[in-house]
């Protein structure tokens, strides 16, 4: 089946915009050493959020991977990872600011290099976030697609530069609907002195139906809870809307 959406984010670049429940969402980063950052709202109601701690708390890991669910504050599914060619998604070393673009690569300003100039994850964050009724104040830790970060036995984050490959590809289906935003920048933690230049591919198609047997349903018992809750809330839905 041809894409129902084709997109092509480039570096620097940020969307934002509502997915509806039952679609995969393919990601594939176009060069090596990519970073996405992802952040996920209920489309409905947008004080439900993706929530880092419950996300690795429940599924007992600190990346993600084909099979993780990415978690609302309210204990349901917003997102699945259904498919990852990359194996590792960072959770925990947040977005770049303008501080650190400034000293890394050098001060650029829009005046001076008009849409060349570079942009932090903060910075695109905010601006596609006003777009929708919201602000800094609901900025939260997003996930970093094709990024991997680990931690030493001293407690010191590691960034890997090598991990993504040319041609990398991860796959979201998403549980309910959502607003996500996205933002093509640097990861914080990547020490390189030339601003990364890897677009990626985005790509929406329509997912087949979630079954009891799912592998992320069955990934581990705390998934399947939240998948409960999410059908649960929707059928709900459905129940009033019949009523009205």
């Amino acid at each position: 089946m041809d894409p129902l959406w084709r997109y092509t984010l480039r570096p620097g670049g940020k969307w934002s915009g509502i997915i509806r429940r039952g679609m995969q969402m393919r990601f594939t980063a176009m060069g090596p050493g990519a970073n996405l950052s992802v952040l996920l709202y209920h489309a409905r109601n947008r004080q439900e959020r993706y929530n880092m701690p419950d996300t690795l708390k429940a599924q007992h890991t600190v990346f993600l991977t084909r099979g993780n669910v990415l978690m609302s504050d309210n204990g349901r599914v917003l997102a699945s990872i259904i498919d990852d060619r990359v194996g590792w998604h960072d959770t925990i070393s947040g977005y770049s600011d303008r501080r650190q673009i400034d000293e890394q690569y050098g001060l650029t300003t829009f005046q001076s290099h008009r849409n060349d100039w570079l942009r932090s994850g903060q910075e695109n964050f905010a601006m596609e976030l006003v777009r929708h009724g919201l602000s800094l104040r609901d900025l939260v830790p997003p996930v970093n697609l094709f990024a991997k970060v680990t931690v030493d036995e001293t407690g010191q984050m590691i960034f890997h530069p090598h991990h993504a490959l040319a041609g990398s590809e991860v796959w979201l289906r998403t549980e309910m609907d959502v607003l996500m935003v996205l933002s093509n920048t640097p990861n914080p933690l990547d020490r390189r002195t030339v601003y990364p230049s890897v677009p990626i591919a985005l790509e929406v198609r329509p997912a087949s139906p979630v079954t009891e047997e799912d592998f992320c349903v069955t990934y581990c018992p705390e998934n399947r809870r939240a998948f409960e809750n999410t059908w649960e809330y929707y059928r709900l839905q459905e129940f009033v809307g019949a009523k009205e």
